[in-house]
């Protein structure tokens, strides 16, 4: 693929930060970046369902970091986290919604969260919160949202049409939360914070999906099932989310674009905690 837009994630940050060092297998010259949208260039041998021309997108999700997708062309199998770019939808938006969109679509389908069920998002300004906010809102589902008051709350209220209730998680959590919901949250979407403490929140017999590591060792002694996300950006997947950006349905929310040239300015702008998805412009 020749890429025209990537995006920043968390797993980018960690990588370039060495957190990741001895967990997963680091090929130099490392490249990073997993989002990713663009046109195909090229077919390797018995690729089938796609044309030289094809506008796509997708997620880079090789079982090594290396071969990202912060460069002018990025090669993937054709058969996973790989997707047409529908009519509608902006390459823009396209390099932006692979990774955090299948996590965030993950996570509230693994809680299987329904209409009516109230559900605390923890850091909902991020890329992955500000799309959960938008997915279980459109599914009925009573929001919850942690920010910091001022911009991070204008910014997270005007995410989507339906009413999102918004505390402070630098104040009294417990106590905001309640006042919402008495007898405890049915879910957590735990994207930031103490996990167990956000545990302390979720009604008995309530669940808490985590794509950033709380297990159920972490919540002994509460009735509380904890889902670990490892999200899945398949085709299927992929296909879906850019159906809903396309008709209306769902926004990316990139709030800032930076050059190839700017990507050092990109990933402080990510650690300067810049709200919604960074994009990165490849072509």
């Amino acid at each position: 693929m020749k890429v025209a837009v990537a995006s920043l994630n968390g797993i980018d940050v960690a990588t370039a930060a060495g957190y990741l060092q001895g967990m997963m297998e680091h090929r130099f010259p490392l490249v990073l970046g997993k989002d990713f949208a663009g046109t195909v260039e090229a077919l390797g041998e018995g690729v089938e369902g796609f044309a030289v021309g094809d506008a796509v997108f997708g997620v880079v999700m090789e079982p090594f970091l290396g071969a990202g997708s912060l460069a002018q062309y990025v090669a993937v199998p054709a058969g996973h986290s790989l997707a047409r770019i529908p009519a509608g939808l902006k390459a823009e938006d396209a390099g932006a919604l692979g990774l955090a969109g299948a996590t965030a679509a993950d996570s509230l389908n693994a809680m299987a969260l329904v209409e009516q069920e109230t559900v605390l998002i923890s850091g909902a300004a991020g890329g992955v919160g500000s799309l959960a906010v938008q997915l279980a809102a459109a599914r009925g589902a009573v929001v919850i949202a942690t920010a910091r008051p001022g911009a991070q709350t204008d910014y997270v209220t005007g995410l989507t049409g339906a009413e999102v209730h918004v505390v402070d998680f630098t104040g009294d959590l417990q106590a905001q939360v309640r006042a919402i919901a008495p007898d405890g949250v049915d879910a957590v979407l735990h994207l930031a914070g103490d996990g167990a403490q956000l545990a302390g929140l979720v009604r008995p017999g309530g669940r808490i999906a985590s794509p950033v590591g709380l297990t159920q060792d972490a919540v002994k002694g509460k009735d509380v099932t904890v889902h670990p996300i490892m999200a899945d950006p398949n085709a299927p997947t992929l296909t879906a989310l850019a159906e809903q950006v396309a008709s209306g349905a769902l926004r990316v929310p990139v709030t800032a674009t930076y050059s190839l040239e700017q990507a050092a300015q990109a990933f402080a702008a990510f650690g300067a905690s810049t709200p919604g998805k960074i994009a990165v412009s490849c072509s």
